[in-house]
C-alpha cells in the first residue's frame, strides 16, 4: 500500500521537485526542513557530509540536489533518471531562482497553461502580449524518440516586453518549448544576448491532486535588470495566470472526451494531452463521467 495519495506510477516513479536547495540551509535531523509531496509530510536535511537526507516516518527517500533544487523519487525506484539541463551550468548565464507560488488546481492545468501562446494579448497584454496581435502562426511539436520528452519549435509571438530587460518597444519573439516530464518543462526564448535564447525552468511540487508549488527557475542573459526586477517580471505574469487557472471549471485535466475542444493554436496542449493518456496517467486528471 502506497504512503502517498497515488498509486500512479508516473509520479511514484519519478523525480519530483520539493523545493529549492537553499531551502536546507540550517537544516538537521534533529531540526529538519518539512515539506509536503502527494498528500504527505517529509523531512529533509544534510548529513555531516551536505549530502541531502529525506525520511517519511521512519522511511529513507530517495533524494537529489540537481539544477539547484532537491528532488524526491517516492518509491525509491526511478524510472528514468532526472533530465538534463544543460543551461544551468553554462557560464555567462545567471540563475535567478523565482520563488515558488502556489496553484489551487491540478500541476497538469498548469504545464498546459505554460505551453499557450493563444492567451498571452489577452491575460499577459502589455507584455507577453497585446490585441490585435492574437494569431498563433504554424510550429512544430513532437515527441523526440531518444527521450521521449515533447519539443515545439519555431514557435513565435509578437510580445510589447517579452522580459524585464525588454523596454516596450515591441517584437518578434522565438519560442521553443519542452515538457520533460508530466510535471516538468521549459520555456526558450529570445535573450536581451542577440543569437542566444533565455531558459525558463518551471517545475511543479504536487501536493494533492489539486494543489501544486511552481517553483520557477532563469538560465538567461540579462546584464541590465536586477535579481529583484527578474523575479518581480516572473510573479507578476504568473500572478496574471494564476486566478485564470485557479478559476477552470474542471480543477483535474480531462483526457478523454469532448470536454474542452482545441483550436488550431491548441497543437502544444493536444500533443500533451495525448502523451499523458499514452503514459496512463491518472494523477491529477478528471476521469470521464
Amino acid at each position: 500500500m502506497s504512503l502517498f495519495l497515488t498509486d500512479d506510477p508516473n509520479m511514484l516513479d519519478d523525480w519530483l521537485v520539493v523545493g529549492p536547495a537553499s531551502a536546507l540551509a540550517g537544516a538537521t535531523e534533529a531540526r529538519p526542513h518539512a515539506v509536503r509531496l502527494l498528500g504527505t509530510a517529509l523531512r529533509l536535511w544534510r548529513d555531516a557530509a551536505g549530502a541531502p537526507q529525506c525520511r517519511l516516518g521512519s522511511e529513507a527517500l530517495a533524494v537529489q540536489q540537481r539544477h539547484g533544487y532537491l528532488w524526491v523519487c517516492p518509491s525509491g525506484r526511478p524510472a528514468r533518471p532526472l533530465f538534463d539541463f544543460p543551461e544551468y551550468g553554462e557560464p555567462g548565464r545567471r540563475l535567478v531562482d523565482c520563488g515558488g507560488i502556489g496553484v489551487a488546481v491540478s500541476g497538469l492545468r498548469v504545464i498546459e497553461n505554460f505551453l499557450d501562446m493563444a492567451h498571452f494579448p489577452f491575460v499577459h497584454g502589455g507584455c507577453l502580449g497585446m490585441v490585435p496581435h492574437t494569431e498563433v502562426a504554424k510550429y512544430q511539436v513532437e515527441v523526440d524518440a531518444a527521450t521521449g520528452e515533447i519539443w515545439a519549435t519555431d514557435c513565435r509571438f509578437w510580445q510589447p516586453r517579452a522580459s524585464a530587460a525588454h523596454d516596450g518597444s515591441g517584437s518578434e519573439v522565438l519560442y521553443k518549448y519542452r515538457v520533460m516530464q508530466p510535471f516538468s518543462a521549459m520555456l526558450y526564448k529570445s535573450s536581451h544576448r542577440a543569437g542566444a535564447l533565455d531558459a525558463i525552468g518551471l517545475f511543479l511540487q504536487p501536493l494533492d491532486d489539486e494543489h501544486v508549488i511552481a517553483h520557477t527557475l532563469l538560465a538567461c542573459y540579462d546584464d541590465v535588470s536586477s535579481d529583484a526586477e527578474l523575479i518581480a517580471f516572473q510573479q507578476t505574469i504568473f500572478g496574471q495566470d494564476k486566478p485564470i487557472l485557479e478559476n477552470h471549471a474542471f480543477k483535474r485535466m480531462p483526457l478523454e472526451g469532448r470536454a474542452e475542444t482545441p483550436t488550431r493554436g491548441d497543437t502544444s496542449s493536444v500533443t500533451y494531452r495525448r502523451w499523458l493518456r499514452e503514459r496512463g496517467m491518472r494523477f491529477g486528471v478528471r476521469q470521464a463521467a
